[in-house]
């Protein structure tokens, strides 16, 4: 008990240690940021400014204490700015206060019930054009306070009245607004030293200072006369459709913006992620809180945010103190604000604006056909409104995910002998039909038609397309032959079976290839996680293997699940190979349970020709004794079944080499068959033992990798290997596999008809069909 109680000591000094050297440091460097935007968006929303105040103190108090991310910092933030501003103008302040409340509430109920993962399903390019089309409206309405005007109440008012505006004599002003400007662009290139003050505050004091020196005829920001006329939020009159619907943008901008917010910022820091759902329960209680208080509503801000982390906060402190020190501010240097001119705060909104307006997401957006959902959003939100740009751009990312989840392909490819290869894929749906319908109708009448149907979905009208015209074809004195890639979708629904419910699972089952006790583990660990223990087998399936009473172990049990699982998925394929075998590929390799052929080779069946024993060995031609499995291999893969490439994979840690390596020993004296077996592996080891220890691997390394090279020149003693490799047409290539590294190299290469060195990646020889990359030269090593 007393370990464990200076261990939490040790603990709490840590924490309070990391505190006070990242967090607090940290939160003035946030409080220096938010303060300037915090009065520059209450400007943008028409509201009183301490409300941006009370907003940045509410957000980051009650938002940094009770919200799921660690560094994450909220409060009143620019993409609402537009949505408040409309609802002051046509509910009031006070009535605005209570829908913000409202909102609040709402995203909290959310938050409980656990929905903040779908609003990551709101399409980025909405976002991005949102936010936009938000910084374009605000710069425009605020240039017009930076020339001495008045904002108007749409984009289009306000560009019609630009010209006016800029003929307008307003030269304080104009000069404060400039000044601004310049310093928040020209900021990062002062000297470190100065950087240490952020830009707004920077731009802000400079703006002040110039003003006071000069004399400028400008608008002075007054604090004080928005604290005393402070009111209590009032219940707001109107329609209540329209209050809900209200309530519903408000409370919806602000949680997708936080969740994303929180997105974007777990990518800066190492720390723990973000929980949204948390999160958006910590921004409905900082709204409910700040929407009584008579503040903005609040969100997460990326601004301070990214801030925040730069500046080395680590825990929510730093967001809890950012807010405390914003209270200071405001209940002690509320007079120090009297000294900003409003041009100066409009001019930091104008700049504020433009950054938003970010072309960088641009490249992305093109690279996933999402461009026009940016430019739709964009133009709605700055010529519409934010709710009716935003229903837009979901609107058309909605069509564009559909046409891209609905888009089909036809293929129609002539064959020398008469007959059409024919390729549809995607889904097969209603809006589909036309596209395919027309392509059908291309085939010319009577035609021998080859139909493979690559599809994961196949609807009712799809089916009676597709199924319409092969009856039609057929009447008509043609053939189709169809073949389903995929699933059984046109099979199912021609026999009146009942269709899925929705898409094909995965072509093959997740991580098919790890051990069999490893998959087990797996879904009895999944069992558990889900509900208290492992899920029982299912009642019946496709295919039931038993033994008497006993529940199948091991191999019947694979046998069982190749049948639910993967044997519709390869049957297309082995009904086609089912008389005859075509490999090109002699594969020679260790009886090793590790060295998975096909798995290290990618390939499939029909592709190997596979002979293993132990120590992937190759007895010299007439030496093989009484075992002639390996000679009977070599003659019926290279006179019968043609095969252009003899491989010899060894493999690292082989036990048959271990055994030479300790001359014997006790396991050869007790198995005499391996004694007799392992007299082929005596040119290895001659060999072996003549180069040295020039390598500097591991002894068994050595003798592993000098085995399978050996091979090579053991299957050259056969008359019939020796006669291909020289006509060209065989090559023979050694192969080692590392198990520790998961990694396959080449150890050699003779012959010459397929694959020169460096000509792999197009010629059609071993080294395509395996996957790995030629060597520099003949006897070299490359990796894959």
């Amino acid at each position: 008990m007393t370990a464990n109680t200076q261990r939490e000591g040790s603990t709490a000094s840590g924490h309070l240690g990391s505190v006070l050297r990242h967090d607090l440091p940290a939160s003035l460097v946030v409080f220096l940021v938010a303060v300037p935007l915090s009065l520059g968006i209450a400007v943008a929303s028409g509201a009183p400014l301490i409300a941006g105040l009370v907003a940045a103190v509410v957000g980051g108090v009650v938002g940094g204490a009770f919200g799921g991310s660690a560094v994450q910092v909220s409060g009143p933030a620019a993409g609402l700015a537009l949505v408040v501003f409309d609802l002051v103008q046509t509910y009031g302040w006070r009535a605005t206060c209570t829908i913000t409340l409202l909102a609040g509430a709402l995203q909290l109920l959310l938050g409980v019930f656990r929905v903040a993962r779908a609003a990551l399903a709101v399409s980025p390019a909405v976002v991005h054009g949102m936010l936009a089309g938000v910084g374009a409206v605000i710069a425009l309405s605020q240039l017009h306070v930076v020339l001495g005007g008045s904002p108007q109440s749409s984009a289009i008012e306000n560009i019609s009245e630009l010209p006016a505006q800029l003929l307008t004599h307003h030269p304080g002003g104009v000069w404060v607004g400039v000044i601004t400007v310049a310093v928040l662009v020209l900021w990062a290139r002062t000297p470190p030293p100065l950087r240490a003050v952020p830009a707004p505050l920077a731009a802000l004091l400079v703006a002040a200072l110039v003003a006071a020196v000069f004399r400028l005829d400008v608008t002075r920001v007054d604090l004080a006369g928005s604290i005393q006329g402070w009111q209590s939020p009032l219940w707001p009159q109107g329609d209540w459709h329209a209050l809900a619907g209200a309530v519903l943008l408000v409370a919806l901008l602000a949680g997708v913006e936080s969740l994303l917010c929180s997105v974007g910022v777990d990518k800066l820091h190492d720390g723990p992620r973000a929980d949204l759902d948390r999160e958006l329960t910590g921004q409905g209680m900082a709204n409910m809180v700040s929407g009584a208080l008579g503040g903005l509503p609040v969100a997460g801000v990326i601004v301070r945010s990214t801030t925040n982390v730069r500046a080395g906060g680590r825990s929510r402190w730093s967001a809890v103190l950012h807010g405390v020190w914003v209270l200071v501010f405001t209940a002690c240097l509320a007079w120090a604000v009297q000294l900003i001119p409003m041009e100066a705060l409009a001019a930091l909104l104008v700049f504020t604006g433009v950054k938003m307006i970010d072309l960088g997401h641009i490249p992305n957006l093109r690279g996933h056909g999402e461009v026009p959902v940016y430019v739709m959003t964009f133009g709605g939100v700055a010529l519409l409104g934010l709710a009716e740009g935003v229903l837009i751009g979901l609107g058309l990312a909605a069509l564009l995910a559909l046409r891209r989840l609905t888009w089909v392909t036809v293929q129609l490819n002539p064959r020398p002998d008469g007959r059409w290869h024919v390729l549809i894929g995607g889904s097969l749906t209603f809006l589909g039909v036309p596209r395919i319908t027309a392509a059908l109708r291309l085939l010319p009448a009577g035609a021998a038609v080859d139909l493979d149907l690559n599809i994961d979905f196949m609807d009712n009208a799809a089916f009676e397309a597709i199924h319409a015209w092969r009856l039609g074809h057929e009447r008509g004195g043609g053939t189709v032959d169809i073949d389903e890639m995929h699933d059984e979708w046109y099979a199912m629904a021609a026999g009146g079976d009942r269709m899925f419910p929705a898409k094909t699972p995965p072509l093959v089952p997740e991580r098919w290839w790890l051990p069999r006790a490893h998959r087990q583990r797996r879904r009895n660990l999944a069992g558990a996680d889900a509900g208290g223990g492992p899920h029982p087998a299912p009642e019946s399936g496709p295919v039931q293997i038993t033994t008497g009473e006993e529940p199948v172990p091991g191999l019947l049990a694979g046998a069982g699940e190749f049948h639910r699982r993967t044997a519709h998925l390869v049957r297309p394929f082995l009904t086609r190979m089912a008389r005859k075998q075509e490999p090109v590929h002699l594969f020679i390799t260790c009886s090793d349970s590790r060295v998975v052929p096909n798995l290290i080779t990618a390939s499939g069946p029909g592709d190997l020709f596979t002979v293993r024993n132990l120590g992937n060995l190759v007895p010299r031609y007439g030496e093989a004794g009484t075992d002639d499995s390996v000679v009977a291999a070599v003659e019926y893969a290279t006179r019968v079944l043609g095969v252009r490439t003899i491989t010899v994979c060894g493999h690292s840690g082989c036990a048959a080499m271990t055994t030479l390596l300790e001359g014997g020993g006790d396991p050869a004296a007790e198995l005499p068959g391996l004694r007799r077996w392992l007299r082929h592996a005596d040119p290895s080891m001659a060999a072996f033992e003549a180069a040295g220890e020039g390598d500097r691997s591991p002894a068994l390394d050595r003798l592993c990798r000098s085995n399978a090279s050996q091979q090579l020149a053991n299957l050259r003693t056969y008359p019939v290997v020796e006669e291909l490799v020289t006509e060209g047409r065989l090559e023979l290539v050694a192969l080692y596999f590392d198990i520790a590294t998961a990694r396959v190299h080449v150890l050699g290469r003779e012959g010459s008809g397929f694959a020169h060195a460096g000509e792999a990646s197009s010629a059609p020889g071993i080294h395509l069909a395996l996957g790995v990359k030629s060597p520099a030269h003949h006897g070299g090593t490359s990796e894959e």
